[in-house]
């Protein structure tokens, strides 16, 4: 009996021992394994043709407020130095999404139409891809302008044009009862609802998940004038879409989108490139008529800010703003198609102190507004004063999700979460511009270099001729002379080489990454901006 009660002790000593020790293994593994970090929601917000200093953070004698906006680089990051990859739309919106420069492809000046093919070929790797694979519910909700492949009608020809404007009306063989050959679904946008191009070419549909939600019944019989400044291309027409209505829809769908996918397990990705303010300026009630100085492009400015401030707020009311990284910026400079004469009689500089507008490769080409939100992860009213450049938001997104690329992935991306989150070396040396016509140029610290400004060619194949441009080369530095008037290509010949021959490396090595050499895309024809490249 005796031995009976020590043998039951003596096994309820081992359990115990047994339990301690496994406690102690758990114990030990929670304290040693860190808690994995939910993956953020990512919102890319692209406006069109938003010059720097019309948003009043960045420019104290803006005659444009913009309290929403302003609100965002106060709660997150303003940078002061951040540049499209191109001084006009197409190719920007080209950078954004995969990384890459976009004269590397065969867009080498001026922009798509709402009938060219897809500029984003089915090989190449983009950012709702990349986020799509990690794990991300994936969105296209604005403007595409990239291309697209149109389902034809009778097996006619597809269309093989990227910015010729000659065959720009040809829309009588679009099938607009199929869906896409090729669009945003087969690039990695899990949903999409878009416009084909910007708000003043045709076609005028509304493209869900890559097929029209209206057939076009009506063409308009010739352009619509606006007002003085604003129209639109004749063209096929929908009855659902009403261009007034456009970027209402826009932000109505991306709310909703934000609301159906909110405080899931799965987080998602919002690419949304606005219309807007880009030509037709359309400001409705209660906007119109807002502004300060009368003008119907500041309206619209002030409309967008407010549309943007909805969507700020609908993160909060939803609970994941603290979650959820923004960035705002625009696909290039101001346009002075918009009414440009009104804003500087009334003492408003859409470019801030920067010359040049859209398309120019000066500074106020491609200098743009560049805000970022993340709570808990960028602190609050920082300012960030480094040279970026949008192509660098797929490289940005790799490094959040741990992503390695291969060597033909995001050649020009350079991540920007060192300068978010204060840890790491930001490491682009180098950034390559490049305007409307051709025209290169390359910014190393306080250095600019424009190369043979007057060999751009026109979408027309004409010579581009800039006025009073007679250098070969134009040098500036930008830190004593910021409106670029001086040029001191003469004064610093041993500069004008540095900056050359990285700029002729960066193009024939088709990256600026370090990585194996890529090849550039093929061209039909001569692609002029780029022979000085190899002629010395």
């Amino acid at each position: 009996m005796k031995n009976n009660k020590l043998f039951k002790v003596f096994s309820l000593s081992l359990s115990l021992l047994g339990l301690l020790v496994l406690f102690s293994s758990f114990i030990a593994k929670n304290i040693t394994e860190k808690p994995k970090t939910k993956k953020p929601n990512i919102i890319y917000i692209l406006a069109d043709d938003l010059g720097i200093g019309d948003l009043s953070i960045y420019n104290e004698n803006s005659k444009i407020q913009t309290p929403h906006l302003d609100q965002m680089a106060k709660e997150g990051m303003r940078f002061t130095d951040a540049h499209t990859s191109s001084a006009v739309c197409t190719p920007t919106r080209y950078g954004i999404l995969t990384g890459r420069y976009n004269w590397r492809t065969p867009l080498k000046e001026f922009v798509t139409w709402g009938n060219s093919p897809s500029l984003i070929q089915n090989n190449r790797l983009t950012v709702a891809q990349l986020l799509k694979d990690q794990g991300y519910k994936t969105a296209n909700i604005g403007k595409w302008h990239l291309g697209l492949n149109w389902s034809m009608k009778n097996n006619s020809p597809e269309f093989d044009h990227y910015s010729e404007r000659s065959d720009r009306l040809n829309f009588k063989a679009i099938d607009y009862s199929q869906p896409l050959k090729f669009g945003p679904l087969d690039m990695g946008f899990d949903y999409s609802f878009m416009i084909a191009a910007s708000l003043n070419m045709p076609p005028y549909v509304y493209l869900e998940n890559d097929k029209a939600t209206m057939l076009p019944t009506d063409k308009t019989e010739r352009n619509r004038k606006i007002h003085p400044f604003s129209s639109w291309i004749k063209g096929d027409v929908a009855d659902d879409f009403k261009h007034e209505e456009v970027l209402p829809k826009i932000v109505d769908k991306s709310i909703s989108f934000i609301k159906e996918n909110a405080n899931k397990d799965q987080p998602f990705f919002m690419y949304i490139p606005l219309p807007s303010p880009h030509n037709p300026v359309l400001p409705i009630a209660p906007w119109k008529g807002q502004s300060e100085i009368g003008s119907p492009y500041a309206d619209f400015v002030m409309m967008i800010d407010d549309l943007m401030g909805t969507i700020f707020e609908t993160l909060k009311a939803q609970g994941i703003d603290d979650n959820t990284l923004v960035v705002f910026t625009s696909d290039n400079g101001f346009a002075t198609t918009n009414d440009l004469k009104t804003l500087r009689q009334k003492k408003h500089s859409p470019s801030y102190v920067y010359s040049g507008y859209k398309g120019s490769y000066l500074e106020g080409g491609h200098r743009v507004p560049f805000l970022v939100k993340w709570p808990g992860k960028i602190k609050p009213n920082s300012i960030s004063d480094a040279t970026i450049c949008t192509t660098d938001f797929m490289a940005t997104c790799a490094d959040i999700v741990d992503y390695e690329f291969k060597d033909n992935e995001a050649e020009d991306s350079f991540s920007m979460l060192p300068l978010l989150t204060n840890e790491g070396t930001y490491l682009r040396d180098a950034t390559i511009h490049h305007d409307k016509y051709g025209v290169f140029a390359i910014r190393k610290g306080d250095w600019k270099l424009v190369m043979a400004p007057n060999s751009g060619i026109m979408a027309s194949g004409k010579t581009k001729i800039h006025k009073g441009v007679h250098s070969e080369a134009l040098l500036y530095n930008l830190k004593e002379d910021i409106k670029e008037k001086n040029n001191v290509a003469d004064q610093y010949p041993e500069k004008v080489k540095e900056l050359k021959t990285i700029l002729i490396k960066q193009i024939r090595d088709g990256r600026s990454t370090p990585g194996k050499i890529q090849e550039n895309d093929a061209i039909s024809g001569e692609w002029p901006q780029a022979a000085f490249a190899f002629e010395n």
